[in-house]
């Protein structure tokens, strides 16, 4: 009778970052479906834009004041992100500390930004159809940065405890790093639909 070999495993990590770590897949399928759930507010705007004669319905264009910086942070903040990213995936710490702190920072100044956007719009969210388009694909986007921010207040956090010795935090910010590229590059089209269609 042949004899099993057993394989040693116990000299493999316990953790894997990148595409190697389930937590990785998770973030990037999360990204897929909310993605299309942008798309889909995205092809009920140009639904709702291609009926009427006239667009926006009843409103002055938005003011591309507030949304303009906005856009000009977002795009701005992929810098020190892919940095905090790389740092994360050489498991530099103290760079690391810092990238998240930056990061978080840079996560609560569009929200301030957004405040005044809301205002922006000249428009309420009951209004009619346009007025709840608009509303709502700013919020799906807020949420998104709220969601965003929180999550890297506790990374920072827990990059600054005992848990920081943990590899596997450096795959969570590295998670995190992408999931806010996706929250930057999703403004894009939104920031397109709410203010530059209504200017066509």
């Amino acid at each position: 009778m042949k004899e099993r070999v057993v394989s040693d495993l116990s000299g493999l990590p316990l953790h894997g970052s990148g595409v190697t770590s389930l937590t990785w897949w998770g973030t990037l399928a999360f990204i897929l479906i909310e993605g299309t759930g942008f798309a889909l507010a995205i092809a009920v705007y140009l639904y709702l834009y291609s009926l009427p004669a006239r667009w926006p319905l009843a409103a002055a264009p938005p003011d591309l004041g507030p949304a303009t910086l906005m856009t000009i942070v977002l795009l701005a903040s992929i810098v020190p992100n892919m940095l905090v990213s790389r740092w994360a995936a050489r498991r530099q710490l103290a760079k690391v500390r810092l990238g998240m702190v930056v990061m978080t920072l840079v996560g609560l100044l569009p929200l301030f930004i957004r405040a005044f956007e809301f205002s922006a719009l000249n428009v309420r969210w009951d209004s009619n159809a346009y007025g709840s388009i608009v509303w709502t694909l700013l919020g799906l986007h807020t949420v998104h940065l709220v969601t965003d921010f929180a999550d890297s207040i506790v990374l920072m956090v827990l990059m600054f405890t005992r848990h920081a010795d943990n590899p596997r935090r450096y795959g969570d910010v590295q998670d995190n790093a992408l999931y806010w590229n996706f929250v930057v590059l999703a403004w894009l089209p939104i920031y397109g639909c709410i203010y530059w269609i209504p200017r066509i």
